[in-house]
């Protein structure tokens, strides 16, 4: 991959939503009609864009952007606090995994030593950088953790493959994984390091990374946490380095969604949204897809068919599984993430943070 593709990767980068999402389904009800809630609108006090992004709950959520910016919130957004790694400004955080207000994980990308990995556990008093890359061939896009001891970190191709980091205690440390179980990649293919979505897990093994700007946008599957993948490819157009899969969502093992399409504002993007219910072995095309280029999609919790999917020109919902979508909300966001308590958040540009109402 040259020069240009990897600069693409670097510069990417209310109306009513749902309903009732804090209360599980139980078995006997119908599922319900997600339709009358709007983004609530929060004061970050940043003007970096935050393309990372990790929800814990309706109170605590971590956003993670440009200059080498964290921000957490543990009051439901109405205060941040800046919680950035010291010595970070020249760094561009785009993923953030977090397993409670105080045990964080952030990655920052770029060529060569660019892309590091930071690690607190102290709510962002202080930071330990655990990886720092030292191959210049090599540009970290996004992180996955199975649960707060295993995770994974992925790179653009290295020699023709991918390159996949693996973490067992938590991001104290990180091994490159051998890549003999890594299918070649395709001329000019990569990740989009777009929403801290093209590497997403499900379970405690399973792991997917979206990928694009080859001939074909495509989606590989690992069963055994990276060591051995599977190429599918998806329904999203790409053929070109602006084109492909940007975000990847997972509800379970078997039922997923893809979003993507052309993040140039003046291009279309036809067939942007796709979706699995066989694990990512095969994907077809939304009846009714997203209506413009989306970087950022997530399932709404205790929900077995509603979700949210987010772009620079607004949010769409699916309320049957991905088959069609609608626009709801015309805000500017880049990540959207739901934490098990019903707590929805999206984030994007010029500090821009909301959470979902109820």
């Amino acid at each position: 991959m040259g020069k240009t593709r990897r600069m693409l990767s670097v510069g990417l980068g209310g109306m009513a939503l749902v309903t009732a999402l804090a209360v599980p389904a139980q078995a006997h009800q119908p599922e319900r009609d997600h339709g009358s809630v709007a983004w609530e609108v929060k004061d970050s006090g940043s003007d970096a864009r935050f393309r990372g992004l990790a929800a814990v709950s309706r109170s605590t959520a971590w956003v993670a952007g440009t200059k080498g910016t964290v921000l957490r919130t543990s009051d439901g957004g109405r205060t941040w606090k800046n919680v950035s790694p010291p010595g970070a400004g020249a760094l561009e955080f785009r993923d953030v995994e977090a397993f409670d207000g105080r045990r964080a994980v952030v990655l920052a990308i770029g060529e060569g030593e660019a892309s590091r990995v930071y690690r607190t556990e102290d709510g962002g008093a202080s930071w330990s950088e655990s990886f720092r890359n030292t191959d210049p061939k090599a540009f970290y896009d996004c992180l996955a953790f199975f649960d707060p001891r295993h995770g994974l970190a992925v790179s653009d191709p290295v020699d023709g493959k991918y390159r996949v980091l693996s973490t067992a205690d938590g991001g104290r440390s990180w091994r490159v994984l051998p890549n003999e179980g890594m299918p070649a990649a395709e001329p000019g293919e990569a990740g989009f390091a777009a929403s801290g979505q093209c590497l997403v897990a499900s379970g405690p093994r399973d792991v997917w990374l979206a990928t694009g700007g080859g001939a074909t946008g495509r989606v590989l599957h690992s069963s055994d946490r990276g060591l051995t993948w599977t190429a599918a490819e998806s329904t999203i157009p790409a053929g070109d380095p602006a084109r492909g899969v940007f975000g990847l969502a997972f509800r379970d093992r078997t039922h997923g969604l893809a979003v993507g399409g052309d993040y140039r504002a003046d291009q279309p993007s036809p067939r942007a949204a796709a979706v699995t219910g066989d694990g990512g072995r095969t994907w077809r095309p939304s009846a009714t897809p997203v209506a413009a280029y989306r970087s950022g999609v997530a399932w709404l919790p205790h929900t077995r068919s509603a979700a949210l999917a987010v772009g620079p020109t607004g949010t769409d919902l699916t309320q049957d599984g991905g088959r069609t979508w609608r626009t709801v909300d015309t805000g500017s966001y880049d990540t959207v993430d739901c934490a098990a308590d019903g707590g929805c958040w999206a984030a994007g540009e010029r500090g821009r943070v909301a959470r979902l109402g109820r």
